[in-house]
């Protein structure tokens, strides 16, 4: 009897073992996968990208489907969405909002926790644990889908990065926060080494006050 349960407890550290090694190995592949996408991405002088942003919540009646576009080179970006315009030149971001005829100026060290078109490709390098999710065929790529979760306190309860698996570009993002809201964005244009102007991701501030626009400093 006693060499029965003995063999029980055996087997079940065995067990025990093989599945934690399984979840290492299955973390360890997905963080390779994920380098790779990273390190393609910083090889690039610049990126732009064309997307659609979609919010989804059932249980208040939400959907919400957004196109815009995002140029990024390095650690600087121009975003185009929701009929704003938002510049990034490293230091400060510029908000332009024809709209409003305003401008919002911030120093900020982009540590927001929100992701956003022009951090979906690296917000991932820290902050998350891994684990390699389903492969599926998107009209004739296959997408491989890595699942993160956050390692720290978050109205995020996971994230589906879709990267596909020939080109290790980003094909899609999903995040699905704790309230249910379901948030997607997804790669329609992808284009690398554009030629872009050298003043891009400066922001003219008399251009805008000539133009009567109100000028806000946060």
């Amino acid at each position: 009897m006693k060499n029965i349960k003995k063999m029980k407890k055996i087997i079940i550290s065995i067990i025990t073992l093989c599945s934690f090694v399984a979840q290492a190995q299955n973390a360890n592949k997905a963080k390779t996968l994920l380098d790779e996408v990273y390190n393609k991405m910083i090889s690039y002088d610049n990126i732009y990208i064309e997307f659609r942003y979609n919010l989804d919540n059932i249980s208040e009646n939400i959907n919400q489907e957004i196109k815009g576009n995002v140029t990024l080179a390095k650690d600087k970006y121009v975003l185009n969405y929701m009929g704003a315009t938002k510049i990034y030149d490293g230091n400060k971001s510029y908000t332009i909002i024809p709209e409003n005829e305003e401008v919002v100026i911030e120093s900020t060290s982009e540590e927001e926790t929100s992701i956003t078109p022009s951090k979906m490709l690296t917000f991932y390098r820290k902050g998350y644990t891994y684990k390699w999710d389903i492969e599926q065929n998107v009209r004739g790529r296959k997408i491989q889908y890595v699942e993160l979760k956050p390692q720290k306190a978050s109205d995020v309860k996971q994230i589906l990065l879709g990267i596909d698996v020939q080109t290790k570009h980003i094909y899609n993002l999903i995040e699905i926060g704790k309230n249910n809201t379901k948030t997607t964005i997804t790669v329609n244009t992808f284009k690398t080494n554009q030629p872009i102007p050298a003043n891009l991701f400066k922001f003219d501030k008399e251009k805008y006050k000539k133009e009567g626009y109100y000028i806000s400093e946060l």
